[in-house]
């Protein structure tokens, strides 16, 4: 796992492009995300979990869809799901908001409902989002 990580972080710099994005979700279950922006609405994302030591490591794999796009703010749903800790279904629901005239940073919110055997967790989340657009790129 160690080695995985170290390779993801070291090909970031290779792999970041116009529509290469990470997000930081500080919650009771937090955990750092990789997506790609496909068509500006559909992402892809990879989850890791944080605050957490390798043996009890978490990956969460999800697909998010723009409901409603604007250039200030995007509102998503998605499914996906969880391994290791509450591994299961998980329902992402969330708000994207871009404040600043560069629309890379941003911040967000999100809400989902995680199904797993044992248990049902309702987890929310506050984070940061930041897009590696080009300034030209249009949204």
């Amino acid at each position: 796992m160690k080695k995985f990580l170290l390779l993801l972080f070291l090909s970031f710099p290779i792999l970041a492009h116009a529509q290469l994005g990470v997000d930081f979700h500080s919650s009771n279950l937090p955990f750092f995300g990789v997506h790609y922006e496909i068509k500006d609405r559909i992402k892809p994302e990879v989850r890791f979990g944080t605050d957490v030591s390798f043996d009890d490591f978490s990956f969460e794999g999800v697909v998010t869809y723009d409901i409603f796009q604007e250039e200030e703010y995007e509102v998503y749903a998605g499914i996906g799901g969880r391994t290791t800790w509450y591994q299961g279904l998980v329902i992402p629901l969330g708000l994207n908001v871009y404040p600043f005239v560069q629309k890379n940073f941003g911040f967000h919110l999100e809400l989902a409902p995680i199904f797993s055997e044992s248990d049902h967790i309702l987890r929310g989340s506050v984070g940061i989002r930041y897009r590696f657009r080009k300034p030209s790129d249009p949204h």
